[in-house]
Parts: C-alpha cells; structure tokens; sequence
C-alpha cells in the first residue's frame, strides 16, 4: 500500500497506513457490510431466519408482518401494509445508501405476478 497523494509523510515512508473502516473492493468489504446490516436489523427487532440468514421476519402487535429478503445488495421486502413497509425504507435510508425501483416483476429468475384487485401475490 503506498501513502495517498497529498499525504504523504517522508518521514514515516517505510510505514503502513490502517485502514479504520472496511473499503468498497477489499476482500472483508461485503462480510463487514453484512454485519453492519444485521445489526440495524436486528437491533430494530427483525428476526433472521434460520435457514437462511438473509431472510428477515418482523411480527407487528396488529398480526401483520414484514419479510425483507437480501440478495447481496440487493433486497426484497414483501408485506401487507405500505405504511410499515415505508417507515422501513425511511429508517434503512438513514443508514444506508438506497435506491427505491419500480415494483418488482422477477427475483432470482422467479416471476412475480400480483393482482391488488383480488389482493394475491
């Protein structure tokens, strides 16, 4: 690793730099991104599944439930009420950098098809 231009210090120019944090690209990177977002959920009592630790379940008071499924960087957030499902998005953008897409017509070669009339998935 060299010293990044404009920091450089002759003095210490034999010496490494530590890196605080993890970087976009290093090999520790995705597994430090993942801790940081199990820890925000599971410190906003969300439940890892067990057979998969990227499922996410949450049981509201009122019986209805939230399930966020992540694929890499990527999630999925399935629910039956768009108030929680939205005040989830908000808390996730507060610590993560996010893009909200169009709702989702295919996941990991699956279609999905949805019918709001009939209210069917």
């Amino acid at each position: 690793m060299e010293q990044s231009k404009g920091f450089e210090d002759t003095i210490k120019e034999n010496m490494v730099c530590r890196l605080k944090k993890s970087l976009y690209g290093l090999k520790k990177a995705p597994r430090q991104w993942y801790k940081k977002f199990d820890s925000f959920m599971t410190s906003h009592r969300y439940t890892r599944a067990n057979v998969d630790h990227c499922v996410y379940v949450k049981i509201f008071p009122s019986n209805k439930f939230i399930i966020l499924f992540l694929f890499a960087n990527d999630m999925l957030i399935v629910g039956q009420d768009k108030k929680i499902i939205g005040d989830l998005k908000k808390e996730l953008s507060k610590s993560f950098d996010m893009k909200n897409l169009e709702p989702t017509k295919q996941i990991l070669g699956t279609q999905i098809l949805q019918d709001r009339k009939v209210g069917k998935l």
